[in-house]
């Protein structure tokens, strides 16, 4: 369990999606994250010094897998929420991924054939869920939010698809607000990340520098609470995590 404390947001000014500037249309982002699939892990684990690992442990402490229902892991990428939250579900629990990028959820299902996990892998757009409405008890997006070309509209399909009084639990990039760290940050994630990201993951579409662009550009704290909400989902709780680096949202389902 994080020792961070839980900010609870009950106003705050509506959201606006800055990421206009940045290209999110589904078939860039689609071929980007085929391109570096392969490599997508061990790049992400050196990139973070597998602090994200962590940040994943947090996301199911906080946001706790119902004993019985079902759970649905938007933007799945390889799987590691999904898989992180499998292993600590009863056999009660179903447990759904999806993703609309087939090479990254083809490294998921491996990942859980070695394990045994049993998850239920779907191919399907955050912007159009192939689920009926009030299907999940808890629906969870750790990184992907962002890369989403509509951010109210994946928000408002997560919203449609999880059961009322049911929970939303974001884990995303921020900006860390004290200012050094800010800036000592920013220097990493401009100029270092990219860099070595783009070269280890040997890709030609630079994933990597998209990633600096879009956690720049995206809306965070209450400006995302904000959006959230408008969404259809109530109380907002927000959980900074490693200084601000990463933030976890944790919403509930409006009745």
């Amino acid at each position: 369990m994080s020792n961070e404390p839980a900010v609870t947001i009950n106003h705050a000014p509506a959201g606006v999606d800055q990421t206009a500037s940045v290209d999110k249309s589904g078939d860039r982002v689609r071929g980007m994250f085929a391109e570096i699939a392969p490599r997508y892990d061990v790049v992400n684990r050196m990139l973070s010094g597998g602090i994200d690992v962590w940040w994943r442990h947090v996301t199911v402490s906080r946001a706790a897998p119902p004993r019985a229902g079902a759970i649905l892991d938007v933007c799945t990428g390889t799987g590691d929420l999904a898989l992180a939250y499998r292993a600590k579900c009863g056999p009660d629990v179903r447990v759904v991924a999806s993703d609309f990028c087939r090479p990254m959820l083809d490294r998921g299902i491996e990942k859980s054939a070695k394990t045994g996990a049993a998850v239920e892998w779907v191919e399907a757009d955050a912007m159009a869920l192939p689920f009926p409405d009030a299907t999940f008890d808890l629906v969870t997006v750790a990184f992907g939010l962002r890369n989403i070309a509509d951010t109210s509209r994946g928000l408002e399909e997560m919203a449609r698809v999880c059961k009322p009084g049911g929970r939303l639990a974001i884990l995303e990039f921020s900006l860390p607000r004290n200012a050094i760290i800010r800036n000592t940050y920013l220097w990493y994630f401009r100029r270092m990340l990219p860099f070595i990201g783009n070269t280890v993951a040997r890709n030609a579409s630079d994933a990597y520098t998209y990633l600096n662009q879009s956690v720049e550009a995206f809306p965070a704290g209450e400006a995302l609470a904000a959006v959230v909400r408008a969404a259809g989902f109530e109380r907002v709780d927000m959980v900074p995590l490693s200084f601000g680096i990463a933030t976890l949202y944790i919403a509930t389902r409006a009745s």
